[in-house]
């Protein structure tokens, strides 16, 4: 009988265990705002493995749920315009589907208009300082003309979006509000996989639920930003972890036993569109510096290392490589330097064709994902100390990062050019298309920016934009020299894909 017993205790401990690490928790629990952390820039308690002791385990995933639950809020985004996106789940289609090809089932998408008092998509964001700043997904708040957030006790604000950042699909939202329970950054980079980790979110409109799991992995890029379009230069870099994820997730938590911020849960990988075992969350150091960069400057700073490369990680790329330029490159770790951009930082450092970067920052770079993480979360002028092989010799030089103009500083937003405030560019309209559409003017969309003032009021990529403060426009110099210096409000008369002509405004920036 003491046999049996002892056989049997291990997988009754696995029980209790298990029992503990899906819970939803629904009520309010209240936040000591006497705390001296009043805000996102404060340090944080080391990121640490409680140990093996199962009920000190089962202990902390309580006081780690009590912490984070008040922090994390529900994010609704309200569309008034015709939209495929009429559910929560159409919302997300592309991060919560297949991002490894696409082989998840596509749903059939129904043209209809969403009411003005529903939601047309529903995730989560997470409360960061006591005056109401809120991190989210770019994704959970892409098209809104109104954002919702209600708190965990119910309490519902509009929100204001203070910017947004698709390369890293991160958002900063403000209500007005303070004395708020907040969550502090860990820092990321000290994180290990197998370590303990809770996801806090709303999916499925389950509001304040939360799972548990482990980081499975560090420093994964599974090609979701780029492939979906939006990030013209995505940083990729996830941390992923086996915390079950679901749609409405999105913007939500992914904290450590102390209930420390240590990531954005983002995406899945699955072909059902629901949770398969693989989350992935956008590591907080990258979260946090991004959030800072909107709220000083209202614009994301981005330093460049100004290469063009190859991930030697990946044997198909290599393969592929070989074969394009009759290379003989191995696959191994490290990134292959295949080219440089105009006024690239690594080139004017000694960087050459051919030369493999192996460390930034004494940070071993295995892959690309390593490359952008360490690079992106840099600002223009920051130095990184950059280890690279060449001829099987090994040197390390000293790189100033760049912006993508080949600048130096920090910019705002008054020093955007046009294109870059509205978030479009134009290219001119050809007379067959003057004809057809019955137009005497007229420039087309190209590169929309999600989040910009142009997507904002309903144009994408090949609309026509006919008139910009009822003056025709025929050139992008025609819509830089209306707009240059221009504050106001701004007019703007466009016909759609199917010849319908709106005329719609925003505020410049």
């Amino acid at each position: 009988m003491k046999s049996t017993f002892k056989k049997l205790l291990p997988f009754a401990v696995v029980g209790v265990i298990s029992g503990a690490t899906t819970v939803g928790v629904q009520q309010y629990i209240g936040h000591d705002s006497n705390t001296a952390d009043q805000s996102y820039f404060t340090s944080s308690k080391n990121a640490s493995f409680v140990g093996m002791n199962t009920a000190a385990v089962g202990d902390d995933f309580v006081k780690a749920a009590k912490t984070t639950v008040p922090a994390v809020v529900t994010i609704k985004n309200y569309q008034t315009r015709s939209s495929s996106r009429a559910s929560e789940q159409d919302l997300f289609d592309y991060f919560f589907g297949d991002p490894f090809g696409g082989r998840g089932q596509q749903r059939q998408k129904q043209q209809q208009q969403t009411p003005d008092n529903m939601p047309s998509g529903m995730g989560s964001g997470v409360i960061i300082s006591p005056d109401g700043y809120i991190i989210s997904n770019n994704h959970v708040v892409a098209g809104a003309n109104k954002l919702e957030v209600v708190l965990s006790n119910k309490k519902s604000y509009i929100a204001t979006l203070v910017g947004t950042d698709p390369n890293t699909d991160i958002s900063l939202l403000k209500i007005e509000e303070k004395g708020l329970p907040f969550l502090n950054f860990a820092n990321s980079d000290n994180i290990d996989v197998g370590q303990w980790v809770l996801a806090v979110g709303n999916p499925l409109g389950l509001n304040s639920t939360v799972t548990a799991g482990i980081i499975s992995a560090k420093g994964r890029g599974i090609g979701i930003l780029s492939g979906q379009g939006k990030a013209s230069n995505p940083i990729e870099s996830f941390i992923q972890t086996d915390a079950a994820i679901n749609p409405g997730n999105s913007g939500g938590a992914l904290v450590n036993v102390n209930g420390d911020l240590i990531g954005i849960n983002s995406a899945i990988s699955s072909t059902t569109g629901y949770y398969q075992g693989y989350g992935f969350a956008v590591p907080a150091n990258l979260a946090r510096k991004v959030v800072e960069d909107i709220k000083k400057f209202g614009i994301v700073q981005r330093g460049f290392l100004g290469v063009t490369s190859l991930d030697l990680s990946n044997d198909q790329q290599v393969a592929f490589y070989n074969r394009d330029k009759k290379a003989n490159i191995k696959v191994g770790s490290g990134v292959y330097v295949t080219g440089f951009s105009k006024d690239s930082g690594a080139e004017d450092a000694g960087l050459k064709l051919g030369d493999v970067i192996t460390k930034v920052d004494q940070m071993a770079i295995t892959d690309f994902a390593d490359l952008s993480i360490s690079i992106g979360s840099k600002r223009p002028g920051d130095k990184v100390q950059v280890t690279y092989l060449r001829n099987g010799k090994e040197t390390t030089t000293t790189v100033t990062l760049k912006d993508q103009n080949g600048g130096t500083s920090s910019r705002s937003k008054a020093d955007l050019s046009v294109i870059e405030k509205i978030g479009a560019e134009f290219e001119p309209l050809n007379d067959r298309f003057k004809t057809e559409y019955g137009l005497n003017s007229g420039v087309v969309s190209k590169n929309v920016a999600e989040g910009g003032e142009m997507a904002k009021i309903g144009i994408v990529d090949d609309y026509i934009i006919i008139e910009i403060n009822g003056k025709p426009v025929n050139s992008q110099k025609d819509v830089e020299k209306i707009l240059d210096k221009y504050q106001g409000n701004v007019q703007v008369k466009f016909v759609d894909n199917y010849g319908r002509i709106y005329t719609k405004g925003f505020k410049m920036p």
